[in-house]
């Protein structure tokens, strides 16, 4: 049988980046995303991760798992500001990323183990650096980022856990970036979908690699800054 790759979030952006990548080279892939999934080669599933009876529904047309890509998520990080922020508006961000990831984990864990798999989630760099307005997303993926470390020793060895944390990663417009966009990053440029791909691809097979935050943000992290 063909390796299988669940992914989430793939109807767009890195998501989609990765189901089109597996899928091409040969690979079983489940896409699930709440929006609808068209790719050629991807098995399509509607399906909102952060809600538990649509994850259960889901699986039971799932049969296998190699890789699981936990990678879907509400997008934009800016909400109200905290005094304004409703529990519902927290929530619907934080079950996207957090609770989501964990139920799809919970769901996959019995084919990983069988097929000595690994599980990718999608951090980001603002776990660990903020704009304003941005609590309830920096907490999802400081989440993550501690999900990810307690699962790879619960898990190991049978099952691999890791996490990437992508930077400023362009998914549409490209063209309409600014020179200083691309100046600012240390690596001349910023990222691409295919960037968060071909780190997916290494983490997929890096077989010593587990409970490890891998960042792809072409060197931002890395640069002091202060106001001139």
């Amino acid at each position: 049988m063909k390796q299988t790759l669940i992914v989430t979030g793939a109807a767009s952006g890195i998501g989609r980046g990765i189901a089109k990548d597996y899928a091409r080279r040969g690979w079983r892939v489940f896409g699930l995303d709440v929006d609808p999934v068209e790719l050629d080669g991807v098995t399509g599933m509607t399906c909102d991760i952060g809600d538990e009876n649509a994850v259960a529904r889901a699986f039971a047309a799932i049969d296998a798992c190699d890789l699981l890509v936990n990678n879907a998520g509400i997008a934009d990080p800016h909400r109200s500001p905290v005094e304004d922020l409703s529990l519902a508006d927290w929530r619907r961000v934080t079950d996207s990323h957090l609770t989501g990831a964990f139920l799809m984990t919970r769901a996959a864990v019995p084919f990983l183990r069988q097929s000595k798999g690994a599980i990718i989630n999608m951090a980001s760099t603002r776990a660990t650096m903020s704009e304003p307005h941005s609590e309830a997303y920096a907490a999802s993926k400081g989440g993550i980022i501690a999900l990810t470390h307690a699962l790879a020793l619960s898990l190991g060895p049978d099952v691999r856990v890791n996490a990437i944390a992508p930077g400023w990663i362009v998914t549409d417009g490209w063209d309409d970036l600014r020179d200083i966009d691309h100046a600012q990053h240390p690596a001349g440029r910023a990222g691409t979908v295919a960037d968060i791909v071909a780190t997916v691809d290494w983490l997929a097979q890096a077989a010593f690699v587990t409970g490890q935050v891998v960042t792809v943000d072409g060197g931002m992290t890395r640069k002091m800054i202060y106001a001139e």
